[in-house]
């Protein structure tokens, strides 16, 4: 079976069954005498091991995500009723909390129904294969991959202050690319590779919090969008440095996400750049700010 993913996730996928297997042979035997070796049937312990590559129902090797995570949706077929069962009911559900900023966000929030949460990279292939692609979607459907306990409206406490990158592709000369983009888009974001401050950080100890709070792809009659929620967004006199963070989350999306090279222009009909626009400055209509890379 070829494999779906790009090279920096291949590699992590394979260091993360080396590592299974450094676990198991690492379990020592209480009755050898000291000096003596433990024999290792390392194939048998590989034979052992089911991962949801192998096996996507009974994989029995888990690997923790930075952060918990809670898939939502919703399309026109979803307002005012209740989603049928899926494959994926089966994963724990947790409720969702009830924050003054979910309260704000309810009536909008009653027609997208929570599908799953999960915090294993396991977890996550399994609920992955057992979603339809964004590709064959209806129109006006999205879906919304969140941190758990943040809901995807802008009312919510970790949203307000924030705002968003996005980009808007026509739908007939993308089909064939919005599934991988998002795919690639969901994995930057549980895998916390979106902020080159975090990623900096974590080899010299303990990192900053991360900005992102969710990624979204919408399906629109004629255009995708794939956006990414932050938790802040620049000010105007940006004391902080906030803006150049903000600029090198929105670069790693457009280059090593999308895979569009840093310095082409995308725009054209029904098409935008790579765009950040802050929730405040959304209201605003015309006299928005936006930053492009």
């Amino acid at each position: 079976m070829t494999s779906v993913l790009s090279g920096p996730s291949l590699a992590a996928s394979r260091a993360a069954l080396s590592a299974a297997l450094a676990d198991q042979s690492d379990a020592v035997d209480d009755s050898l005498e000291p000096g003596e070796i433990q024999e290792v049937d390392m194939q048998a312990q590989a034979e052992g091991i089911r991962t949801v590559f192998s096996d996507p129902t009974n994989f029995n090797v888990k690997h923790p995500l930075y952060s918990p995570w809670t898939l939502w949706f919703d399309s026109p077929a979803t307002k005012g009723r209740n989603l049928p069962q899926t494959p994926v009911s089966a994963f724990p559900q947790t409720p969702v909390p009830q924050t003054p900023g979910v309260a704000a966000a309810q009536g909008w929030m009653e027609d997208i129904k929570r599908v799953i949460s999960f915090d294993s990279v396991e977890e996550f292939w399994g609920l992955y294969n057992n979603i339809v692609a964004p590709s064959s979607l209806p129109q006006k459907a999205n879906y919304y991959l969140f941190k758990e306990g943040i809901i995807p409206a802008w009312e919510d406490e970790a949203n307000k202050n924030g705002g968003k990158w996005s980009i808007q592709l026509p739908r007939d000369k993308n089909r064939n690319n919005v599934d991988k983009m998002w795919l690639y888009t969901m994995l930057a974001a549980i895998g916390e590779t979106f902020d080159p401050l975090l990623t900096e950080a974590a080899s010299n100890g303990a990192p900053p919090s991360s900005l992102i709070t969710g990624v979204i792809v919408s399906i629109r009659p004629q255009f995708y969008r794939i956006s990414i929620w932050t938790r802040l967004a620049p000010s105007a006199t940006d004391e902080d440095g906030l803006r150049a963070r903000i600029e090198g989350i929105g670069r790693h999306f457009k280059t090593n996400v999308l895979g569009y090279p840093e310095g082409q222009r995308l725009a054209g009909p029904l098409a935008t750049e790579v765009e950040f626009l802050s929730h405040k400055d959304s209201e605003k209509k015309g006299k928005a700010k936006k930053i492009v890379v």
